[in-house]
């Protein structure tokens, strides 16, 4: 979106077809005893198959009869097989193309969050044996933009403490402790962000975006490294979309959240991806 926008052309994917070759046909044997007696002293599977055949073909043996019935079943099974293995579109699995492309160019307006979408992702060392991770979903906002200026676009932000996870139970109960945010009960904090300004890179394709968090009852200014995902229409809902991903780190101390660094390292490493829709 920090960049020239030109539509884009999208292509579906090819589908290859697979052919099924049919078994050749068993040539009928000479009915005479001495055939009979060289092939079966040949001890040739397939040429006693074909003997049987033509045996139940010709006194209309069971046998014979179920030996074709068999042949039938298998070239039916095989055909049945590669229409299932041929690429071809099945009942109950929709193919569309990719709507999202950073070439697009999108409207102008306000875009709210897509929570179902959008995520936010965190990460720090843990006392120098292991990486800690955890996520948050749910995250609601807006982002209001003019693709013809860019540097007036404005982004809010905002979750409940209630929305983040980490890896353990535990220590999401933890983190509700005097150690960290001393909350109880239903009543939650929220953490959120405001933009105070934006920045574009000189090759047009991403920007800064700096702006208040305010986290643990403290507020503090934070700058994103933001990249435009793409723009399109969602085929779903029929609705202008964008997205957008965006990466920071903060430092936990900043923010009165300081418990047991440096074991457990201060600085938090986030990554956000965003997914709006236009409102209206």
């Amino acid at each position: 979106m920090f960049k020239d926008f030109r539509t884009p052309l999208f292509s579906s994917a090819l589908i290859a077809a697979m052919a099924v070759t049919a078994p050749v046909l068993a040539q009928a044997q000479d009915d005479t005893d001495e055939t009979a007696t060289t092939e079966a002293t040949a001890g040739s599977a397939d040429a006693g198959a074909d003997a049987a055949a033509d045996t139940g073909a010709q006194t209309d043996d069971p046998a014979g009869e179920g030996a074709s019935g068999e042949n039938a079943s298998a070239e039916s099974g095989a055909a049945d097989a590669a229409g299932s293995n041929s690429g071809e579109e099945q009942p109950g699995a929709p193919v569309m193309t990719k709507p999202g492309d950073d070439d697009n160019m999108p409207e102008a307006g306000t875009y709210s969050f897509d929570p179902a979408h959008s995520q936010i992702m965190f990460s720090y060392d843990h006392m120098g044996f292991s990486t800690s991770r955890g996520f948050v979903n749910g995250v609601e906002g807006s982002i209001t933009l003019d693709p013809q200026d860019l540097a007036s676009a404005t982004v809010e932000a905002s979750f409940p403490l209630s929305a983040l996870r980490t890896v353990a139970p535990e220590l999401d109960e933890h983190l509700k402790t005097d150690d960290f945010f001393g909350v109880e009960g239903e009543d939650m904090p929220v953490i959120t962000f405001t933009s105070t300004g934006i920045e574009l890179e000189d090759d047009g394709e991403e920007a800064q975006v700096t702006g208040d968090l305010t986290l643990n009852g403290v507020t503090r200014p934070v700058t994103l490294d933001v990249e435009f995902v793409g723009a399109g229409v969602d085929p779903i809902t029929q609705t202008p979309t964008i997205g957008f991903s965006g990466e920071t780190e903060i430092d936990r101390s900043d923010f009165n959240l300081g418990a047991f660094v440096p074991a457990v390292d201060d600085e938090l490493e986030i990554e956000i991806s965003v997914e709006a829709k236009l409102e209206g």
